[in-house]
């Protein structure tokens, strides 16, 4: 089997699942029980905050574990939405987000709020100077993600930044659920940036485990309340086992980024290279290299509908998806490909390669191997 859909999901690493079963088999209290037991639970989960604090570079007073990077966008949105409504109703996004951002703007529009998108380049890059020109006194938020899900393209956080040190009364949110660990730190966190969501089950961690970052000094509202949980900030009982192994999966992450990315990259630029050889290939992740997220690679056959060509490749026991998983079961085509101009039919082709450090260039080579079959396969049938 070669598993190349790393950006949907990736397989939980056998030490942090360990340390899940170990910590849910000896940890059984609740982290708000005033007993031991209870003590015990809470001070494992402030440790375990503690330490990804430190590896992201933040106070752990300024994180926040939710259930996923889904909730930590829906909650950043529409928790400004709610605390800020006395002071404006406006919220600007790009028109390449990932769902749950793009949706819960839909929502708050049917509530009455107001929200403009940011045009991006035929490349998918974002227009800085256009979002300033969105910007009005009534605009509360601007949420911009770091890495485009669908096509791996890196966004001008900094240069973003700083257009947004002229409005210091916005708040600055990132999607960085496909940039963490790929993409330095320092190059999207950044002293503008105020609210930042993650994932852990997109690093090796588990499912149902995600991370808000939350610079002291912003206000945001609860979307959950009754316990007090999370600084009375997010009620429900802390998910103990999962976030002690998030926080191993986060360390794990970190060691030795620089030599996993670069290994990434190269079997990422392997595959396109040489996909790029076949007639009826187009590949539509951007072709500059500062654009380039190093594990994601969106590509096509012209003619042939995306999930038939992953199921065509599941056949041979390769997994990879159309676009965002989030919306390859709708059959819908790239709302990013169309953002950057590619007509319908077209991003319709559209497939995502994402990548990890477990992946090898022997399996890079595999996958051309089918790429090919199946391109000459497709080519004869279309005549």
């Amino acid at each position: 089997m070669i598993y190349f859909d790393n950006s949907a999901t990736t397989a939980i690493d056998k030490s942090v699942l360990e340390t899940y079963k170990r910590t849910s088999e000896r940890f059984i209290g609740n982290p708000s029980s005033l007993h031991r037991l209870g003590e015990q639970a809470n001070v494992l989960l402030d440790k375990s905050r503690d330490q990804i604090a430190t590896q992201l570079g933040v106070k752990k007073e300024e994180l926040y574990f939710t259930s996923g990077g889904t909730e930590s966008n829906n909650w950043v949105l529409k928790g400004t939405a709610i605390e800020k409504r006395p002071f404006g109703n406006h919220l600007i996004i790009s028109s390449v987000e990932h769902p749950s951002v793009t949706e819960t703007a839909k929502q708050l529009e049917s509530l009455g709020f107001e929200v403009s998108y940011i045009p991006v380049s035929k490349s998918g890059e974002i227009n800085v100077s256009e979002l300033e020109k969105l910007i009005t006194d009534q605009t509360i938020l601007v949420s911009t993600i770091v890495v485009n899900s669908e096509v791996g393209v890196i966004q001008p956080i900094k240069e973003i930044s700083s257009v947004l040190e002229n409005y210091p009364s916005i708040h600055y949110h990132v999607d960085a659920v496909q940039a963490v660990g790929k993409i330095p730190t320092e190059d999207w966190l950044t002293d503008r940036v105020d609210f930042a969501s993650f994932s852990a089950h997109k690093f090796h961690g588990p499912r149902g485990v995600g991370i808000l970052y939350w610079k002291k000094g912003n206000k945001l509202a609860p979307l959950l309340t009754g316990g007090g949980q999370e600084n009375n900030k997010r009620s429900t009982t802390e998910n103990t086992p999962g976030i002690v192994s998030t926080a191993r999966a986060c360390r794990l992450l970190f060691e030795d980024e620089d030599l996993k990315v670069k290994h990434i990259k190269r079997i990422r630029d392997y595959i396109a290279e040489n996909a790029a050889k076949f007639s009826k290939v187009t590949i539509f992740s951007p072709e500059e290299e500062r654009l380039q997220a190093p594990h994601i690679l969106c590509m096509g056959i012209k003619g042939i509908r995306g999930e038939v060509l992953v199921h065509a490749f599941e056949e041979k026991e390769i997994y990879v998806s159309t676009t965002s998983a989030c919306s390859s079961k709708k059959k819908m085509s790239s709302s990013t490909l169309q953002s950057m101009g590619v007509p319908s039919k077209q991003a319709e082709t559209a497939i995502r390669v994402s990548l990890d450090e477990k992946n090898t260039l022997a399996e890079a080579e595999q996958f051309l191997i089918i790429l090919k079959q199946l391109h000459d396969k497709f080519e004869k049938i279309n005549g």
